[in-house]
């Protein structure tokens, strides 16, 4: 996995990346309605509980996959999955806060397009 479609945590002492895939999409659409949404419902919590436990899930869930990734290729060498408890115990309110970001960045990068032009002069050549 590149670094063009992750962002880099650090919880109980071990990186993981963040990873948005295909997967993990379904998963927030399942929740929130799609990737537009998240942003919103996450603005609009009421209770501070609340956006904690949504912030942990979206840590875990995207830190996951990274580690699904990493099984998938390497079944002789798995890696345990994260959970939210795990997350939970292992960072602060503070250390969350700036996860926040990279859970962005993830996303950002997760649905980022990469678009190519043309040469015009490829397009427009004449033939003569």
């Amino acid at each position: 996995m590149d670094n063009e479609r992750s962002a880099i945590i650090e919880i109980g002492g071990k990186e993981y990346k963040m990873l948005l895939t295909t997967k993990a999409t379904k998963e927030i659409a399942k929740r929130y309605g799609g990737l537009s949404n998240l942003g919103e419902k996450l603005m609009k919590t009421e209770n501070f509980e609340m956006a904690l436990d949504e912030v942990v899930w979206l840590i875990t869930l995207l830190a996951n996959q990274s580690v699904l990734v990493h099984n998938l290729q390497n079944p002789s060498k798995k890696r345990d999955l994260l959970t939210e408890d795990t997350v939970e115990l292992l960072t602060s309110p503070y250390e969350l806060a700036d996860y926040k970001n990279a859970i962005m960045d993830a996303m950002y990068k997760g649905t980022k397009r990469n678009v190519e032009s043309e040469e015009e002069s490829s397009k427009n050549a004449q033939v003569g």
